[in-house]
């Protein structure tokens, strides 16, 4: 029987559309099953993505209730006190609380493959954006004020709206990363679901589920809704904040923006991580550890071939013992950017050559790594030049104990959230709000360090007190023994605006960081101008001394990064040398007589660091720096051993 015309025009549309549905898949089919979306779904998903379909007023409906007060009897009563505090927190405008409830009449299956539903969000952003949109975008504030449910009628932005709006969205937002891209558009954006989704709300047994998509076809973010279960007419919608999260101290931390508690009695110490921590860094940077092997030595005339693919490298080593070769396998050095992995292969065919990099080295150049080994030198506080720190994914509960105890003495408590394993202040974030710092560890993984709130300033002319940091670049030659030597040349990076503790989103007063960022002044002050400088506004700190803590905070913290074996410590391999960049401030502390001094406070330490400034002012720099870490040779270059 011949197939009619009519019959296969239609057949070929139906390929056609099973075709872009497996592209779909192919593209998209890692994320859902990340966000465990059932396949059942699947293929209505991509049906109403393609056509826009937005039919979840078809099944759901928002109910406004009345919040019941919940009695509490305490003696004391100053438990209920606080909680109905954190109740006129939670809810600071008028309106009653809504529930989101199905209103379809035949319930909702969750075996029906069309049970899936698209949720728009209301507002995306960046949170260094957040402000300035609240304030340009027309409508945003006013909507943002009503979904959240604070009061606002005015025709202009009004600024104590945008701040309250600042800090109530953390209770409403969601977040996700883009996997493609450079740096600064891997940074996790946040966006708050539209009325409907954020009327959505917790229980520990949800009756659905929600995950954030992103549909690279059209390049637009939706949240996507499912049920886990059958649900009745009148039945309450809800979701579990913590989807995921199964240890309890865990989850009841998570959810304090929501349901206050007292955690005052939580342990805030936290000792260094088990060895167990230490194995699964090394398993997931999969780093081969190198075998044991001799020392190498080298004929005093000898010319090293050297394979980079650094172009400040090629553009200003001069020395007449360092020649470059574009043949990986006859260099004697490698001088690489990437990092080096193979090392038990390196070791076993080819233990003369040289590397710019440790085995292990991420005990110092990873932020959470960095703070577990600076415990090595005991003390509830750690060690003195380090800001005390947590690490948001495996300490969040011992923070918050910490947190409600510094509250409890009415001590400062400004903190500043950083990511593991990112440099240039990206994803950093500064705030006293508790709230705001939980919520962090839903994006990606962050330590959260105290925020140095008495740091020493520096007098601008043009500006006033303004927080400034300093680059040291430091030379490893060795670990076993310790070789440690610090350039003598330094560098200084200066914020644009006076310090003052508010307006945390205000990056020209909170940052120094600014060769980056667009549009902003970038302050230059060389070392040899700003030690005489210093001196005349501190005449009782010569940078002498000043200079001496900092070398030695550099020294302790290289000696107990390198005290345990790999892949507990930076990996005694012989033919290891590294260069790093370690920023730092300087903050006023008090001895035990009550004298003030500064303390060097390490911020981190960069591996691969951007030498273009050292190159530019002073171009010996690279030569310096091979002589010291691959000859050996000191005598004329400007280095100080500080170890």
């Amino acid at each position: 029987m011949e197939v009619s015309q009519e019959a296969a025009e239609r057949q070929q549309i139906n390929e056609q559309e099973e075709e872009q549905y497996q592209l779909f898949l192919n593209t998209h089919g890692p994320a859902l099953r990340s966000s465990r979306v059932p396949p059942v779904y699947w293929k209505s998903l991509y049906y109403k993505l393609v056509n826009e379909v937005f039919d979840a007023g078809q099944f759901f409906g928002i109910m406004q209730v009345e919040e019941a007060e919940e009695e509490e009897e305490d003696d004391s009563g100053d438990v209920e006190e606080t909680q109905q505090e954190e109740r006129k927190k939670r809810n600071p405008g008028t309106e009653p609380i809504c529930k989101v409830i199905v209103t379809n009449e035949d319930g909702l299956q969750a075996a029906d493959p069309n049970s899936i539903f698209l949720i728009d969000h209301a507002w995306t952003y960046r949170v260094q954006s957040a402000r300035q949109q609240l304030q340009e975008i027309p409508g945003l504030l006013h909507r943002m004020a009503n979904l959240i449910g604070i009061e606002f009628h005015g025709e202009f932005p009004d600024e104590d709206v945008v701040d309250q709006v600042m800090v109530e969205m953390w209770k409403y937002n969601q977040t996700y990363q883009l996997s493609q891209g450079t740096a600064e558009e891997k940074v996790p954006v946040w966006y708050i679901m539209d009325e409907f989704g954020s009327r959505i709300q917790h229980s520990n047994e949800p009756t659905c589920c929600t995950a954030p998509f992103f549909y690279s076809t059209e390049e637009v973010a939706y949240t996507i809704l499912w049920p886990l279960r059958d649900l009745e007419n009148g039945e309450e919608v809800t979701r579990d904040y913590t989807y995921g999260e199964t240890n309890p101290l865990i989850r009841k931390c998570r959810l304090l923006p929501w349901f206050p508690a007292d955690m005052r009695d939580i342990s805030s110490n936290t000792p260094e991580p088990s060895d167990a921590y230490y194995q699964t860094i090394s398993q997931e940077n999969k780093e081969q550890l190198p075998i044991p092997i001799e020392t190498q030595v080298y004929p005093k005339d000898k010319i090293f071939k050297v394979f980079t693919e650094m172009k400040q490298v090629l553009n200003n080593l001069n020395h007449p013992r360092f020649e470059f070769t574009w043949n990986e396998e006859e260099a004697d050095i490698l001088f690489m950017f990437t990092h080096i992995r193979e090392y038990r292969k390196l070791s076993k065919e080819r233990p003369h050559v040289l590397v710019n990099q440790f085995p292990c080295e991420t005990m110092v150049t990873v932020k959470d790594c960095l703070a577990s080994v600076a415990r090595r030198l005991g003390g509830v506080e750690g060690a003195k030049w380090l800001p005390h720190t947590f690490n948001l994914q495996t300490e969040l509960p011992q923070f918050v104990g910490y947190y409600r105890q510094r509250q409890e003495r009415g001590e400062d408590n400004h903190w500043i959230c950083k990511p593991w394993n990112l440099a240039r202040t990206l994803d950093t974030h500064i705030t006293n709000d508790l709230t705001y710092i939980i919520r962090q560890r839903e994006s990606t993984p962050k330590v959260v360090c105290k925020y140095i709130e008495n740091s020493v300033l520096f007098h601008r002319e043009e500006v006033g007190m303004v927080k400034f940091d300093i680059r040291y670049i430091v030379l490893l030659r060795s670990v076993k023994p310790l070789q440690l030597y610090a350039y003598n040349v330094f560098w200084l990076r200066f914020a644009n605006r006076p310090f003052s503790l508010d307006h945390f989103d205000d990056y020209q007063k909170h940052f120094t960081v600014m060769n980056y960022a667009e549009g902003v002044q970038l302050k230059q002050v060389h070392y040899d101008e700003f030690i005489p400088l210093f001196e005349k506004q501190y005449p009782d700190y010569p940078w002498k001394d000043v200079q001496e803590k900092v070398f030695k905070s550099f020294a302790e913290l290289f000696q107990v990064a390198s005290s345990r074996p790999a892949p507990f410590g930076i990996c005694d391999y012989p033919s290891s040398r590294a260069v790093y960049a370690v920023d730092l401030m300087l903050k006023w502390d008090t001895d035990n007589e009550g004298q003030r001094f500064m303390q060097p406070q390490i911020l981190e330490v960069n591996f691969g660091p951007d030498c273009a400034r050292a190159c530019k002012y002073h171009p010996s720099f690279y030569e310096d720096v091979f002589s010291t870490l691959f000859l050996d040779e000191t005598d004329n270059c400007p280095v100080t051993r500080i170890a």
